[in-house]
């Protein structure tokens, strides 16, 4: 096992790049196997380092847990666009933020973590509170606020069905035809009056 990730740059930079790493494998880790299954153990052997740095640096599991799931949804200004181009602004912003690095997608493993985990369901509430609804209300006034979850409930159902249950008749649908087909049924849901 490497102690050392990167012994040519400065304390500081092996220091980042060698959390970096842990939190990468970590999320993996915990993406394929869930809180319970994973073990500091593997997650080291993951990082190629020995067990005591991934304590040295996130002290516990369940502190490494809570790095992993440390989610900005990075969502796009929806006040800037216009209201019928908002639904397909927000399915295409998921779709790509699941398609360009799935496995490693800490909102995904989010997802699967909060079926069986309190924390972990306590989080993803917190992170809908926090970004998609003021999102929406930021774009569309404080009465978005209430259908939020609705729409949280179409994407985290997208995310469900394409990328953790993987049903055949979602996987195989290319992600223009998921924006096609999934958009009208926000915009329905952001402007029901």
């Amino acid at each position: 096992m490497t102690q050392d990730i990167d012994s040519g740059t400065s304390g500081a930079r092996r220091s980042d790049r060698t959390r970096a790493v842990i939190l990468d494998a970590a999320r993996r880790r915990f993406a394929a196997h869930g809180f319970e299954r994973t073990t500091i153990r593997a997650v080291a052997a993951d990082a190629d380092i020995d067990p005591s740095m991934v304590m040295r640096y996130y002290g516990s599991k369940a502190q490494l847990f809570d790095a992993a799931l440390d989610i900005d949804l990075d969502l796009p200004d929806l006040s800037a666009v216009p209201a019928d181009g908002r639904a397909e602004a927000l399915v295409r912003h998921f779709l790509h933020r699941w398609e360009h690095d799935e496995a490693g997608d800490a909102l995904l493993l989010l997802l699967r973590s909060a079926v069986t985990n309190e924390h972990a369901a306590g989080r993803m509430h917190a992170i809908f509170a926090t970004q998609v609804a003021p999102a929406l209300a930021g774009a569309a006034g404080p009465e978005q606020a209430a259908r939020a979850g609705l729409v949280s409930a179409q994407l985290l159902g997208l995310a469900l069905t394409r990328y953790i249950l993987r049903i055949p008749t979602v996987t195989h649908l290319s992600p223009e035809q998921i924006v096609t087909t999934l958009a009208p049924a926000i915009r329905a849901t952001l402007e029901q009056r």
